[in-house]
């Protein structure tokens, strides 16, 4: 076959062309790979405002290279690591939503729910201080439907028994945190209040340590409202899982 001349010069400077663009793209991955060496030093050493820094140029200037992705799943640790946890949740959130079959979005999953974990306050009754019982301990409960999300979707993780083991501190102190506002509430004479806290325990933490002072309350409380069928029922289910509990319910708190 016979090329004409124009045709001819046509494919030569596709090839030419072909060839820069190929050059091109190896001299920045060699850039963009020698730039996340650097970084990776950077945290290393735990210098994280300056990966930080770093890491977002490297996204900015590679956004389609293996590299630029990864600088978003490490801007996720490094934001963590730099104690900026709201930015290391929403840098897992976008890295969920732009990379949902990445190989390790798994761990975007998991940090989401340990960035929660960590913005938590500290010990549960240090909450219940002027009027801050009312407050719902938020962080908390997010870091538990993170990480009921991520062994939802991910049962075989590298996370698992991490997540597990924070889910069921998280499952206790959500549990204790309802426990002590229904306790609040019992103190008051706030039946219905405080039925409702201790149904909060049963239905969502069913295996609480909580869950026997929660059918301890409505016991008390169905009976506190002439309920007797529901106070009696309550009863029933204690004795059943715990045995030789007494039905009564006896505040802990001051009146």
């Amino acid at each position: 076959m016979r090329f004409r001349p124009a045709l001819l010069m046509f494919l030569t400077a596709g090839l030419l062309l072909a060839g820069c663009a190929s050059q091109k793209t190896k001299d920045e991955t060699l850039a963009a790979g020698k730039l996340y060496t650097e970084i990776q030093a950077n945290l290393a050493a735990g210098n994280y405002k300056t990966a930080i820094s770093r890491l977002q140029t490297l996204e900015a200037r590679f956004p389609f290279n293996v590299y630029g992705t990864q600088a978003q799943l490490d801007l996720i640790y490094a934001n963590y690591m730099d104690d900026d946890y709201d930015t290391a949740e929403d840098s897992a959130d976008r890295f969920i939503r732009e990379h949902p079959r990445h190989q390790d979005v798994d761990y975007a999953y998991y940090m989401k729910g340990v960035a929660y974990f960590d913005r938590a306050p500290g010990p549960l009754m240090a909450l219940f201080g002027r009027d801050n019982f009312q407050r719902e301990p938020s962080d908390a409960q997010k870091s538990f439907q993170a990480f009921q999300l991520l062994l939802q979707k991910y049962p075989n993780t590298r996370y698992a028994v991490d997540a597990r083991q924070r889910l069921l501190f998280l499952r206790d102190r959500l549990a204790d945190y309802e426990w002590a506002v229904a306790d609040y509430y019992m103190r008051r004479g706030a039946w219905i209040s405080a039925i409702q806290r201790a149904d909060a325990i049963i239905e969502h933490y069913p295996e609480a340590p909580r869950v026997k002072d929660a059918l301890q309350i409505l016991s008390t409380a169905y009976g506190k409202l002439g309920l007797t069928e529901l106070a009696d029922s309550a009863q029933k289910v204690l004795e059943m899982n715990f045995p030789g509990t007494s039905p009564d319910y006896r505040p802990h708190g001051p009146a």
